[in-house]
């Protein structure tokens, strides 16, 4: 039950798990973005979950077709940062002025609203900014600075004018002939099955023409 639920989580981070010893998936190009944006949306309609798209630059409408709805950044900067900001100010300046060091100073109160509204402003925009960049940073999966992507040579144009739709090894309905066959009727083509070998080397190395990546076109 553990084991499932990281599972699901790490997936929902984009980091998913090699099924069978090393296959982690299959890695399929498409000619333009359009292409690419036809071919997540049909790809979540046929019950996957575990996909990514990658592209050099975003796609209006990718999010919606992937069906990854509205970031959840804003709410966990608020719960984790905004509320934690605000209750650690009044409480460190409550502590300090009325329980730990309490000074009469002209008669004033101990602990007052008004001259604490700097302090816990302060906190709250600072808890915030922070709580915010760890939130994005963990609902990416980043750092992360080993992918088995990487072992593509292909997949290297990502950056550049490549698009290409992963489809990971871990989906429940992850079978390596029919995805094949989805993703070639969907217009893929230098199809390639991606293989975790682990974290020793990630420079792509040429296969030997025995084992290279079938293409299909």
């Amino acid at each position: 039950m553990l084991k499932e639920l990281l599972r699901s989580l790490k997936a929902s981070m984009g980091i998913y798990e090699a099924r069978d010893g090393s296959i982690y998936g299959l890695l399929a190009e498409f000619s333009d973005p359009a292409a690419l944006l036809h071919a997540a949306r049909q790809v979540r309609k046929a019950g996957y979950r575990h996909f990514d798209a990658h592209s050099p630059f975003p796609i209006h409408g990718m999010d919606e077709a992937m069906g990854l709805g509205n970031s959840k950044v804003a709410f966990i900067t608020f719960f984790t940062g905004t509320i934690a900001g605000f209750a650690l100010a009044w409480w460190m300046q409550w502590w300090m002025g009325a329980v730990d060091y309490p000074l009469n100073i002209s008669g004033k109160p101990f602990f007052a609203l008004p001259p604490s509204v700097p302090i816990i402003f302060e906190l709250t925009i600072l808890f915030s900014a922070l709580a915010g960049v760890a939130a994005m940073l963990a609902l990416n999966g980043l750092p992360r600075p080993y992918n088995p992507l990487f072992y593509s040579k292909n997949f290297a144009r990502v950056t550049d004018d490549g698009f290409f739709l992963f489809i990971a090894a871990s989906d429940p309905k992850f079978d390596q002939v029919a995805t094949r066959q989805l993703l070639e009727q969907l217009g893929g083509y230098n199809i390639e099955v991606i293989e975790d070998r682990g974290e020793e080397d990630v420079t792509p190395a040429p296969a030997p023409a025995a084992e290279a990546a079938v293409t299909t076109s």
